[in-house]
């Protein structure tokens, strides 16, 4: 139901001042209701428009340089208990929080972004979203589930199934070691793989990659998009975003850099799962980085990825935007002070 905004009409003069605001970009606030005259809009609502302006209370207005229109997104899907296990997790044996078979894990991711791009998409008119799965092995039940979740879809979906020999002669059997690596972590690696050439190839602007376990908050894709273009546009350089407050960067002190997005406060942080926010210029200045992290399995998997936050930003949010789904103890599982189990109920499909 749509609040009702009371407050009582202007007089000439306040009229006249307000239009003059807005003539000179500067926004005004009744503090008696709260109301944004100038924006028509109370505190609380959306006040950031996309690709012009973000608005922080009371922090003022950033003018975004740093423009963007089209974003897309790459779920890396593994639902076949041949390649993962029901519900255990990649070389673990550990169970999953809520202890389901996979693919319930991968319909609530699904299901989290699209319900979190149908409501940036509600703000924002102009913003151009895809989203494609990248699907390694499932069973034809499992596909036509995931099918159906996408035709509901109000943009742009597809499903690439990737092929079990794809990659295989570019991808080393072992690892920085000269030590073998598992099946199941070939298929891991050639997935991903498979979602970089995707960005390398075919993405217009930024490009949101994540595994199939990270179960998203509502605000999610508004956040991240509104929050790269305010600084990306303070810093003037492009920057990486992780949708997650993983537990494991509380267990060291660690000097951060903190920011204020649109939301949520982000801090920067020197390592993250392969699960992240970024543009596609930073996939091209960076592709040798991310073509080995795909092919060479280093210790830990996302070394490579953490040589390139040596140079770059990578921001985390506090609260997190993002439930990685792994198992109640991991440090890089299950956020700290969000309601794990409401994020999960809603995302039912």
């Amino acid at each position: 139901m749509k609040n009702k905004i009371n407050y009582k009409k202007s007089g000439f003069f306040k009229k006249v001042f307000i239009q003059i605001c807005r003539k000179l970009g500067y926004e005004i606030i009744d503090q008696t209701n709260l109301y944004i005259p100038t924006l028509k809009k109370v505190m609380g609502q959306n006040l950031s428009k996309l690709s012009e302006s973000v608005i922080s209370i009371p922090l003022g207005k950033t003018d975004i340089k740093r423009k963007v229109e089209h974003l897309s997104i790459i779920i890396r899907s593994y639902t076949s208990t041949e390649n993962k296990g029901s519900e255990t997790m990649l070389d673990q044996n550990k169970k999953r929080i809520f202890q389901k078979e996979k693919v319930e894990y991968t319909l609530r991711t699904i299901n989290s972004i699209i319900n979190s791009s149908h409501k940036a998409l509600d703000i924002f008119k102009n913003l151009k979203i895809d989203l494609i799965i990248t699907d390694d092995n499932s069973t034809k039940e499992n596909l036509e589930r995931i099918q159906n979740l996408l035709d509901k879809a109000k943009f742009n979906t597809s499903i690439i199934n990737i092929k079990k020999d794809e990659f295989l002669d570019e991808i080393n059997d072992k690892d920085e070691n000269n030590s073998p690596i598992t099946k199941n972590m070939i298929s891991n690696m050639r997935n991903i793989y498979k979602s970089l050439m995707i960005a390398k190839d075919q993405v217009e602007d930024l490009v949101y990659f994540l595994e199939d376990d990270y179960i998203n908050d509502k605000e999610s894709i508004t956040e991240m998009i509104l929050t790269y273009e305010k600084i990306s546009t303070q810093l003037n350089k492009e920057i990486f975003l992780c949708p997650a407050d993983y537990p494991y960067l509380y267990s060291n002190i660690e000097d951060s850099k903190i920011f204020i997005g649109n939301h949520r406060h982000w801090r920067s942080v020197n390592e993250t799962l392969i699960t992240f926010l970024t543009s596609k210029k930073m996939i091209l200045q960076y592709w040798e980085n991310f073509k080995m992290m795909a092919t060479v399995r280093h210790h830990p998997m996302e070394k490579k990825l953490h040589e390139i936050y040596e140079k770059e930003y990578c921001l985390s949010p506090i609260p997190s935007l993002a439930m990685h789904s792994t198992n109640v103890n991991s440090v890089y599982g299950i956020p700290p002070n969000i309601d794990w189990k409401k994020l999960w109920d809603e995302n039912e499909v």
